[in-house]
């Protein structure tokens, strides 16, 4: 006769019996950013979520660069190139001057810096 070990179930992340708390779930609600700003965070995490947009903000956290350059560092031509940097500026992430013919770009501020600090610190760690 052989015998088995005695196997237990795998505790799951989810509660066992269906029990909500009102006053914790009241609070949370009121607390919660203004839908508006939900939409503008998760925007924010969609651009940051695109490995290509990634790579332009964490080049430019090390330096301004121009159109030219960052093409040649995301691996894409200078049309597409200055096609996302049209998007990273319309959420305010990155800025420009011009120099001549030349546009040099940077990020928009220190929050951005900030957020790819933590993105990447983040995933080192995981």
């Amino acid at each position: 006769m052989t015998t088995t070990p005695d196997v237990k179930p795998e505790r799951t992340a989810d509660c066992d019996i269906h029990c909500v708390h009102p006053d914790a779930v009241a609070r949370a609600l009121t607390r919660l950013p203004n839908d508006a700003l939900i939409e503008r965070a998760t925007n924010l995490i969609k651009v940051v979520s695109d490995p290509t947009r990634l790579r332009i903000l964490s080049a430019l956290a090390l330096e301004e660069l121009c159109v030219c350059d960052l093409a040649v560092i995301a691996g894409i031509n200078e049309s597409t190139m200055s096609h996302q940097l049209r998007h990273l500026r319309a959420l305010g992430l990155v800025t420009f001057k011009k120099v001549g013919r030349i546009a040099y770009y940077r990020l928009a501020n220190d929050g951005v810096t900030r957020l790819l600090a933590d993105v990447l610190e983040h995933a080192e760690a995981m």
